[in-house]
């Protein structure tokens, strides 16, 4: 990129500071001329408008580069909190902590990335620290796997202010959640009456993007509930006997905040086939998740636990049983009707749009809700080049979307193929028959 395109972008987020597509382009400007200062403000603002990992991680290269290596290592932290097998995230730190010198914790962020994934290579890294790996002892290796890091984890409470009118489509969906814990709640007599307990497990599957999470904050908003969002961060630990521990409080947590909800996203990475673990710690987790979706040792009433996965054939069989998972419901990417909802509100605000949205719903057969939002972006950043190449701003248009969406594919697609052979060919007891259903399958 020259000089003078850069000052094209930096007029045009001068025009329109709160543009998520032009600030990443101006930022990606930056970076290739090496205009560290600027970047920083670019990329802060871009992590506060959109937050997310990969913003994070872009946000502490910025600050390695500046040598601000306290405030890069606080970000990196967070970022690895939220997803905690994030190689870039992990090696960054690595390099940020032996910039500082501390060759100690650089080292101990080391051995927890070797642990994640032992093929992990990278030449600067592995230079780093090839003396130490080569020379460290058993007595090490036994003491970093053993040593208690932490004593009790973080709990993530919030109250969510969604409900199921937030929701677009996935009426079965909700009717199958009513029934098990709103119903009970608002009715509790006439449930008591015929025994029925508040609470259960419902397990969401389908293809990334279409929302599980979204169903599972608005279960919470619709009884005024706590909600408890769980990722695999917040339970598996690299020492021994602390992933138990922190799942067994994270219920616990529950059971003293009824009615609460909580929320295992991914929960194929806890749940995983027993089968295919050779080791015990993975075995030892999974028996533990099962004892407290059981209740054996404390009541699970007013305790509704919501899994979402993309990969329900990867769960122990033992966590669909009655009285665990017991309703699996497919969520499906978005119909036309929830594709436009979607739309409308991704397009909010946004400058000089001349779009019949229906149309461009009715077009995007199979997009998922992230999908929806690649489509602006992408559709908006065409523009943008055309925009910056002329001189003249002109309003974006239907044909400008139906133009990207061919050269976009739905990101369903791929899950669809997998789970198709596990509709047609693994499908005992009909556990898949909405993946048939939906793919028109007899």
């Amino acid at each position: 990129m020259t000089e003078e395109q850069l000052n094209q972008l930096k007029s045009a987020v001068e025009l329109s500071p709160d543009n998520v597509v032009l600030l990443k382009m101006y930022f990606n400007g930056l970076k290739a001329l090496h205009k560290w200062n600027e970047a920083e403000e670019i990329i802060s603002n871009l992590n506060k408008l959109e937050p997310s990992v990969e913003h994070q991680v872009e946000f502490a290269q910025v600050l390695y580069h500046l040598n601000k290596i306290s405030q890069g290592v606080l970000i990196l932290e967070n970022a690895l909190a939220s997803d905690s097998n994030n190689m870039e995230a992990y090696k960054l730190i690595i390099l940020l902590y032996y910039k500082e010198n501390d060759e100690n914790t650089a080292y101990k962020y080391y051995k927890r990335l070797k642990r994640i994934d032992p093929d992990f290579s990278d030449e600067e890294i592995d230079e780093l620290f090839s003396s130490e790996d080569d020379n460290s002892s058993e007595d090490d290796k036994i003491r970093l796997l053993s040593a208690p890091e932490k004593i009790t984890p973080i709990i993530p409470l919030e109250k969510p202010d969604v409900s199921f009118d937030d929701v677009g489509g996935m009426q079965s969906v909700k009717e199958d959640i009513s029934m098990k814990i709103i119903n009970p709640i608002k009715h509790a007599d006439l449930f008591k009456q015929y025994g029925k307990k508040i609470g259960g497990g419902i397990l969401l599957y389908g293809p990334p993007g279409c929302g599980k999470t979204h169903i599972a904050k608005a279960t919470a908003g619709e009884i005024d509930s706590a909600f408890i969002s769980v990722g695999i961060n917040e339970v598996m630990d690299m020492y021994l006997g602390q992933s138990e521990k922190q799942l067994h409080e994270i219920f616990d947590f529950a059971r003293n905040n009824t009615p609460a909800v909580i929320f295992f996203d991914e929960v194929d990475a806890l749940g995983a086939s027993r089968n295919d673990m050779r080791g015990s710690a993975g075995k030892n987790v999974i028996n533990q998740f099962l004892q407290e979706l059981d209740g054996i040792n404390a009541s699970n009433d007013g305790i509704l636990v919501l899994g979402a996965t993309n990969a329900p054939w990867h769960i122990d069989n033992a966590f669909k049983r009655p009285g665990r998972f017991d309703r699996i419901i497919f969520i499906p990417p978005p119909d036309a009707i929830a594709r436009k909802e979607i739309l409308e509100i991704q397009l909010k605000d946004k400058p000089k749009m001349e779009v019949d949205i229906e149309k461009v719903a009715n077009k995007a057969v199979n997009f998922t809700g992230a999908d929806l939002k690649s489509l602006v972006d992408y559709t908006i950043e065409e523009k943008l080049k055309v925009i910056l190449k002329s001189g003249k701003e002109t309003p974006i248009k239907t044909k400008d979307f139906l133009s990207a969406i061919k050269k976009i594919r739905p990101s369903s697609m791929e899950w669809f193929e997998t789970a198709r052979n596990y509709a047609v060919y693994s499908n005992q007891g009909g556990q898949y028959d909405d993946i048939k259903t939906f793919l028109n399958i007899k």
